[in-house]
C-alpha cells in the first residue's frame, strides 16, 4: 500500500520563509494559524517531500546558463543547512518533471501538490499544463500561491494597483517546520556527477545564492550602501557599490518581494535619508508591474509586443551581432559592459539598456539576437523583467518613448574618468581620459606615445562613430507612423496601462 503525502515543489522560491507552500504543508497537519488560502481542507498528518527539479529540457534552453543553475544549487544546498535541523532535505532530482512526477506516483499516493505560480517562459507553462494533466488524472489536488503581488489571468489592469499594496502590506509569513512531516526517500533522478562537479565549480565573482547572502545584501544597502542609491545609479562603477545588488535574490526567490519592501518600508521611517530608499521602494513596484506583463502575455519573449513592428525589416549582419557578444564594438562603454557581465554576471540598469539600444539601434538588428545572450549573462536573469524591458528598450511596444544611447556621451557622463572602462578593458589603462571614450580619434604619433596600436590592442569602431544611430532613429522613429503599430498600441494601452495610478508607497 502506498504512502499518503504531500509535496511541496519549489521552483524560483528557494527561501524558508515568507512561503506559502511550506505553510500550507504546515499548517494542514496542526491548523495552529487561520487561512483563507486553507479554509477548504480538512485537517490532516501526512508527511510532505520537499522537490526541486533540474530539468533537462528546461536548461537546454536558450535562455539558460550554467550560472543560473549554480545559483539555484548554491541555494538549495543553504536550504537544506536549514532544514536539517528539522529533519527535512529537499529531494533534488535531474530529470523532466512529468517522469520525476509519475515515479513519485508509482511509491507514492500524492494528495496535494503544493506550489508557487511561475511566471516564466512558454516552455515552462507548457511543462506546467503537462503537470495539471497528471495531476487531474491522478485526482491530486495542486495548489498554486500567488507570488509578489503578481496575478494569473487577468485581462487588464483595474484594481491591480490595489491588490499589490495589499499584498505587500500583508503579515510577512513566518514558517515554522515539524520533524514529524519530514519524509525521504530514494532519489531515481539523482543529479549526475559531472552536473553536480559544474555546479560546485562556481566563479567566485559571481554573487552567491542563498537567501541568508540575499539578507547580507540587503541589509548593507539599507544601513549603509544604499545613502548614494539614487546618485549613483546611472554609473557603471560606482552602482556596484550603492545599488541595493539583490536582484538575483529576488529572481530566484532567496527573497520575497514582501520581505525587501518591509523592510525598506521600516529603514524609510528610521532614516532621515529616506529619498534613495523611497526611490528604490518605487522600482520594486515597477518589478513586479513589468513580471505582471509577462504574466498576462509571454509572447514577449519571441513576438514583438506590438505586432506591427513585425513589418519592420532588419538586414543580419552577423559580425556585427558576434562583435557585440564579445566586447568587440570598438567603443569601450559598450565592450566593457559586455565584459564585466560575462565576468560578473551584473551590470547596472542604464548600461544595461545602453547594450539594448546600440544593438537595435546602432547596429539595426532585430533585437531578438540579443535577448538570450544577455539572459545567459544576466545572474539575476527574470523572464518577466527580462523580455518586457528588452522590448521596450529596442523601441518595439509602440507606446512608449523610444530612447537612443549614445554611447560615447553615456561614457563620458557615466564614466567620466574611465574607471570602469580600464578595469575591463586592461588594453585601454595607460590611454589619458581625454581618449578614454574615443580611442579612435588618437593620432598614429599619440599611438606610439602610448605603446598603443589601434586595431591591435583595441578594435576600429565597427560603425561610424559619428553618425551611427541616425539611421536606427529615423527608422524606428518613422515605423511609429505605420497604421498597423499605431492600432495595436491600442490594445496595449488597454491591457497593461493601469487608469488610475495609486501611490507606490502605501
Amino acid at each position: 500500500m502506498r504512502q499518503s503525502i504531500n509535496i511541496v515543489w519549489l521552483k524560483r522560491d528557494l527561501r524558508t520563509q515568507d512561503h506559502a507552500p511550506f505553510r500550507a504543508a504546515e499548517t494542514l497537519f496542526n491548523l495552529k494559524e487561520t487561512s483563507t488560502d486553507l479554509k477548504n481542507y480538512q485537517p490532516t498528518t501526512l508527511p510532505y517531500l520537499i522537490l526541486f527539479l533540474f530539468e533537462p529540457e528546461l536548461m537546454q534552453s536558450p535562455d539558460t546558463a550554467l550560472r543560473h543553475l549554480q545559483f539555484q544549487y548554491q541555494s538549495l544546498m543553504q536550504m537544506n543547512e536549514k532544514l536539517a535541523i528539522f529533519g527535512h532535505q529537499i529531494h533534488i532530482c535531474y530529470g523532466d518533471a512529468v517522469d520525476v512526477f509519475q515515479k513519485l506516483l508509482q511509491t507514492f499516493d500524492v494528495q496535494n501538490i503544493f506550489s508557487y505560480q511561475e511566471s516564466g517562459t512558454e516552455l515552462t507553462w507548457k511543462r506546467d499544463k503537462a503537470v495539471k494533466k497528471i495531476c487531474t488524472n491522478s485526482k491530486i489536488n495542486w495548489e498554486e500561491f500567488q507570488q509578489n503581488g503578481v496575478i494569473r489571468g487577468i485581462n487588464n489592469r483595474e484594481g491591480w494597483e490595489t491588490f499589490w499594496h495589499s499584498t505587500m502590506n500583508a503579515p510577512i509569513i513566518q514558517n515554522v517546520f515539524t520533524k514529524e512531516l519530514s519524509i525521504h526517500t530514494e532519489n531515481n533522478f539523482p543529479l549526475p556527477t559531472s552536473f553536480r562537479n559544474n555546479l560546485i565549480d562556481v566563479n567566485p565573482k559571481f554573487q552567491p545564492g542563498g537567501e541568508d547572502f540575499g539578507w547580507k545584501y540587503l541589509t548593507s544597502f539599507l544601513e549603509v550602501r544604499g545613502v548614494n542609491y539614487s546618485k549613483h545609479i546611472s554609473q557603471p562603477h560606482l552602482s556596484r557599490t550603492s545599488c541595493a545588488r539583490i536582484s538575483p535574490y529576488i529572481s530566484w526567490g532567496n527573497l520575497s518581494v514582501r520581505q525587501v519592501y518591509q523592510a525598506t518600508l521600516n529603514t524609510i521611517k528610521l532614516t532621515s535619508h529616506n529619498r534613495p530608499f523611497k526611490n528604490f521602494l518605487s522600482r520594486l513596484h515597477w518589478h513586479c508591474h513589468f513580471v505582471q506583463k509577462f504574466e498576462t502575455d509571454c509572447s514577449y519573449e519571441n513576438v514583438c509586443i506590438n505586432r506591427g513592428y513585425e513589418l519592420l525589416k532588419h538586414e543580419k549582419n552577423s559580425a556585427y551581432i558576434e562583435a557585440w557578444k564579445n566586447g568587440r564594438t570598438g567603443f569601450p562603454i559598450i565592450d566593457a559592459c559586455m565584459l564585466c557581465l560575462q565576468e560578473t554576471g551584473w551590470i547596472n540598469f542604464r548600461m544595461r539598456a545602453m547594450l539594448v539600444s546600440f544593438l537595435c539601434h546602432h547596429l539595426l538588428q532585430d533585437w531578438r539576437e540579443g535577448t538570450y545572450h544577455l539572459a545567459q549573462l544576466f545572474l539575476d536573469y527574470e523572464p518577466g523583467i527580462h523580455y518586457p524591458q528588452f522590448q521596450m528598450q529596442a523601441g518595439t511596444t509602440g507606446v512608449n518613448t523610444v530612447r537612443i544611447y549614445n554611447p560615447v556621451k553615456n561614457s563620458k557622463d557615466f564614466d567620466a574618468a574611465g574607471i570602469f572602462i580600464k578595469k575591463y578593458l586592461p588594453a585601454l589603462k595607460d590611454l589619458p581620459v581625454s581618449y578614454i571614450h574615443e580611442p579612435w580619434k588618437m593620432t598614429l604619433m599619440e599611438q606610439e606615445m602610448y605603446n598603443f596600436v589601434l586595431g591591435e590592442n583595441y578594435p576600429f569602431p565597427i560603425i561610424n562613430p559619428e553618425n551611427g544611430a541616425k539611421e536606427g532613429r529615423d527608422k524606428i522613429w518613422g515605423h511609429q507612423k505605420n497604421a498597423a503599430v499605431i492600432t495595436d498600441a491600442k490594445r496595449i494601452l488597454k491591457t497593461h496601462v493601469k487608469k488610475n495610478r495609486s501611490p507606490w508607497i502605501a
